[in-house]
């Protein structure tokens, strides 16, 4: 099911004689391999040789091994370099930080630092609260992670997870024009994590808190919620949410179904899970069914920790027990944030018709979207080469946006709904259809309309 993509991007220089069939030649050999050609730049050109950049996309790293041997096992072909393309993109980091003050002269510097500085610290001290205009706390988050659960990789550290952490940073100053930084801690200790980011927040006006594991996660986000005056936001668990309930008010516009009636399963009770579950649970469906690795989650399982048990007391109104193809029998919903490869169409054909699919497990979903397609009248996955996308970069970047421009000091679940609402009223009547439920992360009205209902959410007066 893989294709290749720009993740597995490789740029092969060879040399190779200059005849008239050379280049069909080397594409036919990327070709047979299952490579595809991106780009063919001839950068040198000499009476005995062609030195030639093939640029290309491949599904693995084994797979680009193979498109280089294919190329050098053709007569007269020489390898000279392989370039991995994504490594390259992050050789140094992909984020700095910049003055957005001129320092030009020794009046500018006495203003910028000292002794005019001393002025605005004093300002400071007498109401603390103006750090929220004179510093970078106005437009600053912390992207906190412990390195406990990076991306689908499991526990790789906190070293390890700083590539994912510059790359959120990115995508905050892209799409949103918040300044982001990585805190990437070297401890997972729930305490001792809690403790320094309470440490550090006087400096942030958010929290994005990233990869953490479940279910210690809950507890660190439970527990700065209630300890600082800043917004914290888990995004494994809200801007997923956020997305999948936006995605699915309009899915189930497209297959003229409404929420009241459907019963929906979400398998994967971890921390996107937990989360899309909680959201849901505000729109009133019939039912939501839950399952893990253990099937479905029932009110009489023994063992299950705090999460679990709220999960368990809040769904499953029918009592179902069983497996992940039981709890899909009669489903109009699927919502997958767990493990790839779990169901084919034969289960799809068993939910109700007009049934939805939402696959995100990545990079491979719980099932083949074709296969799914088979059966399912809408089908959403994580992926990028496929329609429906679902991607937490909808939701972030504008919703902390939102929140620093109304100074909020926390988040609660109308803001969060909110922000579904926006990102799905993105897509209107006119192209939504059963390929086109979110919009493009590239759709420069997301962050804006999101930060907007999330800003007003923020600053409404209290309900009664």
């Amino acid at each position: 099911m893989p294709v290749p993509g720009p993740g597995y991007s490789i740029t092969v220089r060879v040399e190779a004689p200059p005849s008239a069939s050379a280049a069909g030649d080397l594409t036919s050999a990327v070709g047979r391999v299952g490579g595809v050609i991106t780009a063919f730049d001839v950068v040198e050109s000499h009476s005995d040789r062609v030195v030639v950049d093939i640029t290309c996309n491949a599904v693995s790293a084994n797979h680009a091994r193979d498109i280089t041997e294919a190329l050098e096992a053709l007569p007269g072909v020489a390898v000279r370099k392989v370039s991995d393309r994504t490594f390259l993109m992050h050789l140094g980091g992909k984020i700095e930080v910049t003055a957005k003050v001129a320092l030009r002269n020794r009046d500018d510097l006495s203003r910028a630092y000292t002794p005019g500085v001393a002025r605005i610290c004093q300002a400071i001290a007498e109401n603390p609260d103006d750090a929220r205009r004179l510093t970078i706390k106005r437009n600053t988050v912390a992207v906190v992670t412990d390195g406990s659960a990076v991306l689908g990789l499991g526990n790789l550290g906190p070293a390890a997870a700083l590539p994912v952490m510059e790359g959120k940073a990115a995508l905050f100053k892209k799409f949103a024009g918040v300044d982001a930084w990585p805190v990437c801690l070297d401890t997972q200790d729930t305490e001792e994590i809690i403790r320094t980011v309470q440490l550090i927040a006087p400096v942030y006006g958010g929290i994005n808190l990233e990869d953490i594991a479940a279910p210690r996660c809950f507890e660190i986000e439970a527990r700065l919620r209630d300890l600082l005056d800043i917004p914290v936001f888990h995004d494994d668990q809200h801007g997923t949410a956020i997305c999948v309930v936006a995605a699915l008010r309009n899915a189930l516009r497209v297959v003229g179904k409404s929420m009241a009636d459907c019963k929906i399963v979400v398998c994967g009770v971890g921390a996107a899970g937990s989360a899309i579950i909680r959201l849901l649970l505000q729109r009133g469906p019939a039912d939501v069914i839950a399952v893990d690795v253990d099937g479905i989650v029932r009110a009489d399982r023994p063992g299950m920790d705090p999460n679990l048990t709220w999960v368990s007391a809040n769904t499953n109104k029918a009592d179902l027990s069983g497996r992940l193809h039981d709890a899909l029998v009669g489903a109009d919903v699927f919502i997958g944030v767990s493990a790839p490869n779990l169901f084919g169409a034969e289960q799809v054909a068993t939910m109700a018709p007009g049934a939805v699919v939402f696959a995100l497990a990545n990079p491979d979903p719980e099932i083949d979207p074709l296969e799914a397609q088979r059966h399912a009248a809408v089908v959403a996955t994580g992926r990028s080469d496929y329609p429906n996308q679902i991607n937490n970069v909808l939701a972030f970047p504008g919703v902390f946006r939102g929140l620093l421009d109304a100074q909020a000091r926390g988040i609660t679940d109308a803001m969060l709904l909110a922000a579904a609402d926006a990102l799905a009223d993105i897509v209107d009547g006119d192209r939504l259809n059963a390929s086109f439920i979110v919009p493009s992360v590239f759709d420069a009205a997301v962050a804006p309309a999101v930060a907007d209902a999330v800003r007003k959410a923020a600053t409404a007066p209290p309900a009664g």
